[in-house]
């Protein structure tokens, strides 16, 4: 269980807004004992990140930070490359990244394996704990794990209501890939929020609880994203119950 920050520090609430020059969602996170945060380059807050976990009191080593090379607009180079990770480094306030990932693929598998392979280099060099990927489909997979000299530890991809995304998640981990699930409460209509309320219920959990629940009993990682202090708790206080297979037959269907 982690927490997301693409919109965390920014002017109100929005994916494009300006930095606001406050760390509140991630200073409300760790109070409420996250210790996982997701970011990456293209969110243009990872120093938002690197700041609230300073301003803690805790140690950089009880914190699990993931971010990602931005690869919307493809590779530049691995020139361009270091000079990205270097400045990751540098806004997140670490000399150390749990976890790198690839933010996606694109169309040149040969610049693919070259970006892999420089994130190889840094995991080899102890620099990034683990590397990954994010948004990759079986095939995108396959040039890595054909042609690299580490396995991807974690496949970060979209798996929420409507697209639970269960024969990439098999396929990941068939190659011993761990699922991490971006945007875990995406996709709920007032449909699909009445029955999971009628779960919910059940257990005194809210409809969100009842959805991060299903995925983590799928095995796969979470990490959803709140502005809200008393929401980032709910969404921990997910471990005190489970769901009846009745429930997950019902879920898996929304």
């Amino acid at each position: 269980m982690g927490s997301g920050t693409n919109t965390y520090g920014k002017e109100g609430n929005e994916y494009v807004g300006a930095l606001r020059g406050d760390t509140q969602e991630v200073d409300w996170a760790i109070e409420n004992g996250y210790r996982h945060f997701d970011s990456a380059q293209v969110y243009n807050n990872e120093e938002v990140l690197g700041q609230g976990i300073a301003n803690s009191s805790l140690p950089r080593e009880k914190f699990f930070i993931t971010t990602k090379l931005n690869t919307f607009e493809g590779f530049a180079g691995a020139d361009w490359a270091h000079a990205e990770i270097e400045k990751s480094l540098e806004k997140l306030q670490t000399d150390t990244i749990d976890l790198f990932l690839l933010h996606r693929p694109w169309d040149n598998p040969d610049e693919m394996l070259e970006a892999w392979r420089i994130l190889e280099d840094y995991y080899k060099r102890g620099v990034f704990k683990a590397i990954g990927v994010s948004n990759f489909k079986e095939a995108d997979l396959d040039i890595l794990l054909e042609n690299g000299t580490v396995r991807p530890a974690v496949n970060q991809i979209k798996s929420q209501i409507g697209t639970w995304n269960d024969t990439l998640i098999a396929y990941n981990k068939k190659n011993t890939i761990e699922t991490v699930a971006w945007s875990p409460l995406g996709g709920i209509d007032e449909q699909a929020k009445q029955i999971l309320e009628e779960i919910g219920n059940q257990y005194g959990k809210t409809y969100a609880q009842v959805v991060l629940r299903y995925s983590i009993e799928r095995n796969v990682i979470v990490i959803p994203k709140s502005h809200n202090k008393e929401r980032q708790a709910q969404s921990l206080a997910i471990f005190d119950f489970e769901l009846t297979s009745n429930d997950r037959e019902r879920i898996s269907k929304l």
